[in-house]
């Protein structure tokens, strides 16, 4: 993916929400691909192109080990992957408090 194709692709709501997400400990890749469509390898490539270098890092090393990622990973005792925030959020439509 390009960055040209993400400024056309997204607003910038939806690209603070992606990244909302993918920073999310128990939001899973598959929840990212559902919402936006992008998979694991697109959102490592889009995180790249809209972080800090140092912070893009971060990122990657945090996720690495990281089981609550993947859904075919988790333990089925703990199925939650959505934060407080996304009761709220319906396909990425904030919906009016």
């Amino acid at each position: 993916m390009k960055s040209a194709d993400v400024a056309n692709k997204f607003t910038d709501q939806d690209i603070d929400r992606i990244i909302q997400m993918a920073w999310e400990d128990r939001t899973p890749f598959e929840a990212i691909e559902f919402q936006f469509g992008l998979k694991e390898k697109e959102v490592i490539e889009f995180m790249r192109l809209n972080s800090k270098e140092s912070s893009f890092r971060m990122w990657r090393k945090r996720m690495g080990g990281r089981n609550t990622k993947h859904l075919q990973k988790r333990v089925a005792l703990d199925p939650r992957f959505k934060c407080t925030l996304q009761r709220s959020i319906s396909m990425n439509k904030i919906s009016k408090r």
